[in-house]
């Protein structure tokens, strides 16, 4: 859940109760989750059932989470990240700790999840995140710290929640807690400023985690470079490798656009190769060929989707259609009764 190469804060037994110094309700650890540089998040047990609780001697770390999960409660649709339960002080061996307590959500980490059921979920699992990803940004937030170990796949039903949001960040401002293999500030030198194409380059960079589970670092002269080259080398990122790259180089400016060019290479199955595709642009600009079978079915495809926008587009204008002729009918009849 949190990044376990630093020290922990606190170190408290299995069976500790934690009781709120202002709402007195009680909670006993029943073993700990994770830990990170502001504060630790312990499994807990209280009067509702099981809990995740962050105990932290930070309260300004403590407050800015707390405003975030609050944020989240009001955006519409499924819940983003963990619902907020409780929060209060905690005074123990004559110290002050702050603490609140979420939802705990159960389930497979990310990269768990795909290497038990299978790459095939990417996909689907990937273009679901981007979707609560442009609501978290459409709220003024971006999520920072994004990786496989922050997302939780929940489920059957199957669905990626969002939880350690102590990375989340207000537009802007610059990325509070980062994770080096998915900071483009480590890859490409770019900016850590906190805006939708910071998360989305990470968004990247968990498709291609997914491939490469050990990770890897950076080589000299790497950067994009040594990026593309793990990405060809991966039959099952082939799909996406329109998507991840353009997501790499910060030119989606929303999660939604990058969903619509996951979801595009997902109905048309369709592999991409830059350099060929480069080379085919080159020489059709010098003289006129006859179309290719891969050109063919990618304009099958665009009008496919065409068809599909002009009937959905029609089946509208019959509906609005309707209905104006059914509230002329209901008037005229009014009219007629009033006479």
């Amino acid at each position: 859940m949190m990044n376990n190469t630093l020290k922990k804060q606190f170190n408290f037994p299995v069976g500790t109760v934690i009781q709120g110094k202002w709402y007195k309700k009680q909670y006993t650890i029943v073993k700990e989750l994770g830990f990170g540089a502001n504060g630790i998040v312990y499994l807990v047990q209280g009067a509702s059932g099981y809990r995740a609780l962050k105990l932290s001697d930070n309260n300004v770390s403590i407050t800015s989470e707390v405003n975030v999960l609050k944020s989240f409660s009001k955006v519409q649709g499924a819940p983003l990240g963990p619902r907020l339960i409780d929060v209060d002080d905690w005074e123990v061996r004559g110290k002050k700790i702050h603490f609140y307590v979420m939802e705990y959500i159960q389930g497979s980490d990310l990269l768990t999840f795909v290497q038990n059921k299978g790459v095939s979920w990417t996909g689907v699992l990937m273009a679901q995140l981007l979707s609560d990803l442009e609501r978290i940004h459409q709220e003024g937030w971006v999520f920072g710290d994004l990786k496989p170990e922050n997302l939780i796949v929940t489920g059957p039903p199957y669905r990626i929640r969002c939880i350690d949001v102590g990375g989340t960040t207000i537009k802007g401002r610059a990325i509070k807690e980062f994770t080096e293999f998915f900071d483009r500030g480590y890859w490409l030198g770019g900016s850590r400023k906190a805006e939708p194409s910071y998360d989305l380059f990470a968004v990247g960079m968990i498709f291609i985690n997914l491939s490469y589970p050990r990770r890897f670092t950076k080589k000299d002269q790497g950067g994009i470079t040594q990026l593309k080259q793990a990405i060809n080398q991966k039959q099952n990122l082939q799909k996406f490798q329109p998507t991840i790259e353009i997501a790499l180089k910060g030119k989606f400016q929303t999660a939604s656009e990058m969903r619509d060019s996951l979801l595009d290479g997902l109905s048309t199955g369709r592999s991409y190769n830059s350099s060929t595709n480069r080379k085919t642009s080159q020489q059709s600009s010098k003289q006129a060929r006859p179309p290719s079978s891969k050109n063919r079915n990618n304009k099958q495809n665009t009008s496919r989707y065409q068809n599909n926008r002009q009937k959905k587009t029609s089946h509208f204008l019959e509906t609005v259609l309707v209905v104006c002729i059914v509230s002329l009918l209901y008037a005229l009849y009014i009219y007629g009764e009033l006479m």
